[in-house]
């Protein structure tokens, strides 16, 4: 699997082992995982480590996050995309919309472009017929991003202690939006 997706401003790829960088400045920033549990890493063996287990999911899965790369300077930002998802609802396995940037990109319109760019590659290209997202409740950027995207809120769970709000969207409802 090796899909490239462009948008306006952004190239979506694989995350690659070259990406061990960015994703060590991504996830080592504490304000990143303010909603995250609040566990940034702390190596850049750990990020290489979570680059391995994305790339697992290409395999496994046939899709996973992208990395998220601006055309114009070629800096990796973050990643977004979907991921097949079987932990975090013990009531069921669905495919995950998602989305992390490093703290110089947010309120840009970068996660909601990028997030479209994966919507639509997951209800055009692999015919999905539906995709959830989560958000943390006290996490306002995210759920405002994921109501943008025209996800509906259906209910909050408790994962690990924590209240999410649950949203979803189905092929037919994107397609006709």
């Amino acid at each position: 699997m090796n899909p490239l997706i462009e948008t306006k401003r952004l190239i979506l790829r694989e995350l690659n082992p070259s990406d061990v960088e960015g994703m060590y400045a991504l996830d080592s920033n504490a304000d990143v995982h303010t909603y995250l549990g609040n566990k940034p890493v702390k190596t850049r063996e750990e990020s290489q480590q979570t680059i391995k287990f994305i790339r697992e999911q290409y395999k496994k899965n046939g899709i996973a996050r992208f990395a998220v790369i601006d055309k114009e300077t070629n800096s990796f930002m973050g990643w977004c995309g979907l991921k097949y998802e079987s932990d975090l609802r013990i009531d069921k396995s669905y495919y995950d919309i998602g989305y992390r940037l490093r703290k110089r990109y947010w309120g840009g319109g970068v996660a909601t472009e990028a997030a479209i760019a994966c919507l639509n590659y997951g209800f055009s290209h692999m015919n999905l017929t539906e995709i959830s997202g989560a958000a943390h409740t006290q996490n306002i950027a995210s759920n405002i991003i994921l109501r943008k995207l025209g996800l509906t809120f259906v209910e909050m769970f408790t994962y690990k202690g924590i209240l999410l709000n649950w949203y979803t969207i189905t092929q037919d409802q994107w397609l006709n939006r």
